[in-house]
């Protein structure tokens, strides 16, 4: 049986819109605890000779930011503050300083070594052989809800696109935004459809839409009594609490019905082995040993304490021990390699069998930091086993889903729908973005005709995309710094409209200052004005 690890890189735009807590520092954290001990790791895995065929996407919004210059002046900014942090800790912390100071000074010199461009550096690592770069739409603009199918085939051509540009290849598979999918209905084609005129090959899906299992939830929401989830059943979203006989197996590839140009696969997300890592419950990250993502030291930002418990107060914390941490590390690695040969083994399939785990990529590094250890230990714990770990594309060129199967409509989100981003406190941004993609698209076409509207139309695309990000309704579903994403949501729907008033009211000249201000803070996408002719053509 072969196993798949599938990680889902992204984060909305921030550079040019401040740095604290949600500006440019946010992208610089994630770099510096996930993006660079993740590559890091696999560099050690390449000398020592232990196979690590990952398959890694990023979204085109987050690559973009990365690929920046103005990223590699943050991050050595970010840097710089972190080891300032080290300089002034108090003494009595003792060697948790200097391992920090340590690991700070480590990855600035591998962040230097790959001329500040993780872009180039990941791609390097394809270009090798080692792993597989996956792509995603433009911003993860929730598909399934956006009001016009050419706002979804921009997301995609979009997606394409600057895949090519960046990764100098275009991507085989596709990361669904929050794994969210609509079927084909009202007249409006599927996602699915959508994909396969974008190009794409395959994509992953939930196990509850496939009917092959119960929905976790992508942040740990996991459903009371799924800790137990046995594989041949599972919940009936249609009716709650009642156990019926699960449908399909989610231990293998399946075409999915109505997609165009030779069909698309999906691959099944297996409850078993995520929730080992995803249940608040008894997932490894919360084990007592591992760092303390919510008690920092301020100022500096240091984190100091373990979780020493799964009720322990903020207050009572132990001090840290990273060797301890390790220790607990390669043991849940080992523990992760027997529970995927234990599946294997129930399973009994006939070799064309597939484990599919997904995850953030941000949690292994960021919320849980010993997890990019972890992920080098289990590539390290397999050797031998008879799972082989294989990328998603290596796993459907050596077994084409026979199987066709017309998927539910949902996301990987709290109650496996649409509720996460479509919701009381969310609907009015669905309200706002609807009339804002009719008159992007109905200004589209004459702009796209003259010399002097062009710039403007391309602007106006970058702001429509930037609104379209699903982020914002995440982040005002979950009440954390609502604010945040109500001001960004509202800005980039402010600035798309301004931009189109212009288009229509023949007001070029101003729209062309306006164009140029704009695209000095929203600096991506350069070649969006073909993509907008794209998804106008159909």
């Amino acid at each position: 049986m072969e196993f798949v690890l599938a990680l889902h890189s992204h984060l909305p735009y921030v550079l040019n819109h401040g740095r604290w807590p949600h500006g440019s520092d946010w992208l610089c954290e994630a770099a510096l605890d996930t993006y660079l001990p993740l590559l890091e790791r696999l560099e050690e895995l390449s000398a020592e000779g232990t196979a690590a065929p990952l398959t890694i996407g990023f979204t085109p919004v987050l690559a973009n930011q990365l690929a920046s210059p103005a990223f590699a002046r943050e991050m050595e900014e970010f840097f710089s503050q972190r080891l300032v942090a080290c300089d002034e800790a108090p003494a009595s912390f003792g060697p948790l300083v200097g391992f920090w100071r340590e690991r700070f000074s480590r990855l600035q010199a591998l962040f230097r070594k790959i001329d500040a461009n993780l872009v180039a550096a990941f791609r390097r690592l394809q270009e090798q052989g080692r792993l597989e770069i996956i792509g995603s739409a433009a911003t993860h603009g929730y598909l399934p809800l956006l009001a016009r199918d050419e706002s979804i085939r921009l997301q995609l051509a979009v997606g394409q696109q600057e895949h090519r540009r960046l990764f100098g290849v275009a991507p085989k598979g596709c990361w669904l935004p929050e794994c969210a999918y609509r079927p084909r209905k009202g007249g409006r084609r599927g996602i699915e459809e959508h994909l396969a005129d974008a190009g794409f090959r395959y994509f992953f899906t939930d196990a509850h839409l496939a009917r092959a299992g119960t929905p976790l939830g992508a942040y740990g929401d996991i459903p009371l009594g799924a800790e137990r989830f046995d594989a041949e059943r599972h919940d009936d979203p249609a009716k709650p609490g009642r156990r019926t006989k699960a449908a399909r197996s989610p231990y293998h590839g399946y075409r999915v019905s109505r997609a165009a140009r030779g069909g698309v696969a999906a691959l099944v997300r297996d409850p078993r082995s995520s929730m080992q890592i995803w249940s608040r419950h008894q997932g490894y990250p919360g084990d007592e040993w591992y760092l303390e993502f919510h008690k920092i030291r301020w100022p500096g930002g240091l984190k100091l304490w373990r979780v020493s418990g799964g009720n322990v107060d903020l207050g009572a914390k132990r001090p840290y021990e990273p060797h301890a941490a390790l220790d607990r590390v390669n043991g849940h690695a080992s523990h992760f390699a027997h529970l995927l040969e234990s599946i294997a083994q129930e399973q009994q399939e006939d070799g064309a069998g597939v484990i599919v785990a997904p995850f953030d990529t941000e949690l292994f590094g960021h919320w849980w930091f010993e997890g990019a250890d972890f992920l080098a230990a289990t590539y390290r714990a397999l050797r031998g086993k008879s799972v082989r770990a294989v990328m998603a594309s290596q796993h459907l060129e050596a077994h084409p889903p026979r199987t066709a199967v017309q998927l539910a409509e949902g996301s990987w989100g709290a109650n496996g729908d649409h509720s996460m981003w479509l919701n009381d406190r969310t609907a009015w941004t669905w309200k706002r973005l609807a009339p804002l993609e009719q008159a992007f698209w109905d200004a589209a076409p004459a702009a796209l005709t003259s010399a002097a509207a062009q710039p403007v139309l391309a602007q106006a695309a970058r702001e429509l995309l930037l609104a379209q990000a699903s982020d914002w309704q995440f982040i005002i579903s979950t009440g954390a710094v609502v604010d945040y994403a109500e001001r960004r949501f509202t800005l980039h729907c402010d600035d798309a409209e301004r931009l189109i008033k212009t288009l229509v009211g023949g007001e070029l000249e101003a729209g062309r200052r306006l164009a140029e201000e704009l695209a000095r803070r929203d600096d991506l996408f350069p070649d969006v004005l073909a993509q907008v002719a794209e998804a106008l053509n159909g």
